[in-house]
């Protein structure tokens, strides 16, 4: 696989600090005039953060600053080389941010206001708000934290933004993507038009058909809390020329969290997921990374913060995790996770849920499950099929169905050797659906007058299910229930098959 080479990278570095913190707000719906009330007050400097020495117009330091790597126009396209606030307020670009923002619906912010609630003050307060955007007045709103659980049984931290700061943060995005994503790298997969999950998986299968057979598998713990807030203005002030931008989006990188039990925060470092500019953001930090990689002449993928970067021998893989390590935490201030990174053989490693695994006989890389993937589609199984399921059985194969589907529509490209396991998991699947249906049948004797009129022989009925004191899980195996209840009884009442699913969206 080709490589592009570039000389140039980002190696951003700066001191210094400038900003204003939230306002607090309540955690009621605002209205028409509580917005207005408080643009009016927008007018003024910001003030500069908690302990900070700076005023929100002094400069980052740009001694450490590298250059930016140049875009690479493949497009035949004029791209921008900066952005401006007007550029951000055009009406146009607002109202492509409102129809994202309506479009992804969400939750709502510290303020209670729906994206309802936008969209019918939307046409009293858009004037207001692009006038404060202007003025380099506007104040973003504080930031409700939301805690997502994790697999392995950690928690992940969202921050919701008021509806009003997504809006703008969407409007802002649309404008800095245009400006810094020429700037990325071929091998960044993540938050990026025309690139998903798939096509790193593709670039990875690449590497490993090449005869890099290991993998050097970095995890950043809490990358995005642990977002260095002057490293990143000091890289986002050599692209943006207008301090009122750049300055805005200090303000929504400073703003006020808001915990769960009402106490308010302050946010010293991190960007936030849940907000729309975060994405990006992190791309725009990680970019350094990537760089510095193409320029020791790695090759690696990067997924957000996943990295895989692709060696030929576990003695390289150790020099580099030990190298890149090193720069991660002393260059960029970013920590690895050394729990969870590790140098080992593609096959055994979770990459955005698939693992690589290369044929030694054909030279063939296979795309496969990983074996936290499978231990997650299993466990959702179980969740949708408890043993007392009160509800009819067509509406427990209705929810299945919805999970099957769209985890297929992710791990479709995954190669044929799966399907041994997609059989087994569809006949776990049956066997939980028949033992449902057999306590739903309830008495030894209705089940076997039942099994009788699907076609078993009343021999084989009183047999199957008199032989011995079982359960309905017990008795799920049994042949006269396999007699009764055959994939085709499942399949006539909708259930799908992941095999099958697997071979409409793969095979001819």
């Amino acid at each position: 696989m080709s490589r592009k080479k570039s000389d140039s990278r980002i190696v951003p570095e700066a001191r210094g600090n400038s900003g204003q913190t939230a306002g607090k707000r309540g955690g009621r719906a605002a209205t028409v005039n509580e917005v207005a009330t408080q643009l009016e007050l927008f007018g003024g400097t910001a003030d500069s953060p908690k302990g900070a020495t700076a005023t929100a117009d002094s400069d980052l330091s740009d001694s450490a600053v590298g250059e930016v790597p140049k875009p690479s126009n493949t497009t035949g396209t004029e791209m921008p080389t900066t952005v401006t606030m007007e550029e951000v307020v055009d009406d146009e670009n607002l109202q492509l941010a409102f129809e994202k923002v309506l479009a992804n619906r969400g939750s709502h912010g510290p303020d209670g206001q729906s994206v309802e609630d936008l969209q019918a003050m939307l046409p009293e307060i858009k004037p207001h708000i692009k006038a404060a955007l202007l003025e380099g007045s506007y104040r973003p709103g504080q930031i409700r934290r939301a805690w997502i659980p994790k697999p392995n049984g950690d928690r992940r931290g969202l921050g919701i933004p008021n509806v009003v700061d997504r809006w703008i943060q969407t409007a802002i995005e649309q404008k800095l993507t245009a400006l810094f994503d020429p700037t990325f790298h071929e091998s960044s997969h993540g938050f990026r038009k025309g690139r998903s999950c798939h096509t790193a998986i593709e670039e990875a299968r690449g590497y490993v058909a090449e005869g890099f057979e290991w993998v050097v598998d970095i995890d950043l713990e809490k990358f995005f809390d642990r977002v260095n807030h002057q490293r990143l203005m000091a890289v986002l002030e050599r692209r943006i020329a207008d301090r009122r931008l750049t300055r805005l989006i200090w303000r929504f990188l400073r703003a006020e969290i808001v915990m769960p039990d009402g106490v308010v925060v302050s946010n010293d470092e991190g960007a936030p997921q849940g907000g729309p500019l975060s994405p990006l953001l992190s791309n725009i930090v990680l970019n350094e990374l990537d760089w510095e990689l193409e320029e020791r002449g790695h090759r690696f993928v990067r997924y957000a913060d996943d990295c895989n970067i692709y060696v030929r021998s576990e003695r390289a893989g150790k020099r580099v995790m030990t190298s890149i390590s090193r720069f991660l935490e002393r260059r960029m201030r970013l920590k690895v996770n050394e729990k969870k990174s590790a140098v080992a053989r593609p096959a055994e490693r979770h990459f955005l849920g698939f693992s690589l695994r290369l044929s030694q006989r054909t030279g063939n890389v296979a795309v496969l499950l990983s074996k936290r993937s499978q231990r997650r589609l299993w466990t959702k199984i179980r969740k949708l099929t408890p043993r007392l399921w009160g509800g009819s059985i067509e509406s427990c194969i209705k929810q299945i169905n919805m999970t099957l589907q769209g985890w297929m529509a992710f791990f479709r490209i995954c190669s044929r050797g799966v399907r041994g396991w997609l059989k087994a998991t569809d006949g776990h699947i049956r066997r939980r659906l028949r033992a449902i249906i057999l306590r739903h049948w309830k008495k030894r004797r209705t089940i076997v007058n039942r099994l009788i009129a699907l076609g078993v022989k009343p021999a084989s009925a009183m047999k199957g299910i008199y032989g011995r004191n079982k359960g309905p899980w017990a008795m799920s195996i049994t042949y006269a229930v396999h007699q009764g209840m055959k994939n085709a009884y499942l399949a006539n009442r909708g259930l799908k098959s992941l095999v099958e699913l697997h071979k409409e969206l793969n095979d001819p």
